[in-house]
């Protein structure tokens, strides 16, 4: 996955841009408006980062000139301005998610992997597994070719599992993102619909470390 930083504070974006790249992100930089929009135009990119306080070419104006030609493309706006009706702005301008600074990066990060999930499932109609298919497009799995009856709920939980095969994911972040924000009110609910859904799948398809999360080989 690639990312464009747009940051003026170079401590910051040295920052974000080491932070991101020990991840397993390819990551470009741009210091003002203008340079970003030459990255912008030159090269793909899966999400933007976005300061709003750019010289040159101000942050809004950039998503502006983004959004007339790429409406898909997931943009999160970083500020210094923190106030409800900034937030409204920027993300009535087009932004997909805006986070206030100070930050902390772990939660950056876990919104841009929220941003590229959504982008995985509209550019990727199939996720396999040994027996299993997943058509993030019909929203259905199947096993040897059987489609399997999924509830919503399970069926966040498995898509989230096989788009990050091989990582051990908590059940927080699980959670974090079938549930979104609604996290804490359905730790229970969820232990349910994990069950349930271990059930209808074959045997140590999802397995499970005690204490630390849950995988798909």
């Amino acid at each position: 996955m690639k990312l464009l930083v747009i940051e003026d504070e170079i401590s910051l974006q040295s920052a974000l841009q080491k932070g991101f790249i020990k991840l397993g992100y390819a990551v470009d930089t741009a210091s003002d408006g203008e340079e970003a929009l030459e990255h912008y135009y030159s090269s793909p990119y899966d999400a933007i980062i976005l300061d709003m306080n750019l010289p040159k070419i101000g942050g809004i104006d950039v998503l502006k000139e983004i959004r007339k030609e790429n409406s898909e493309i997931k943009v999160l706006i970083l500020s210094a301005r923190s106030e409800l009706e900034d937030k409204i702005a920027g993300l009535d301008m087009g932004a997909n998610d805006y986070l206030a600074k100070p930050f902390h990066f772990k939660e950056l990060e876990a919104r841009v992997r929220a941003l590229l999930r959504r982008n995985f499932s509209t550019q990727n109609t199939e996720i396999s597994t040994d027996r299993l298919v997943l058509n993030t497009a019909l929203k259905k799995m199947y096993l040897d070719g059987v489609e399997i009856t999924l509830t919503k709920k399970e069926y966040g939980i498995v898509e989230y599992l096989l788009m990050h095969k091989g990582t051990l994911v908590s059940g927080e972040d699980l959670i974090e993102h079938v549930w979104d924000s609604e996290a804490d009110s359905f730790t229970n609910a969820f232990k349910v619909h994990i069950n349930a859904l271990r059930k209808k799948l074959p045997q140590s398809t999802i397995k499970n470390i005690r204490g630390q999360g849950y995988y798909v080989e």
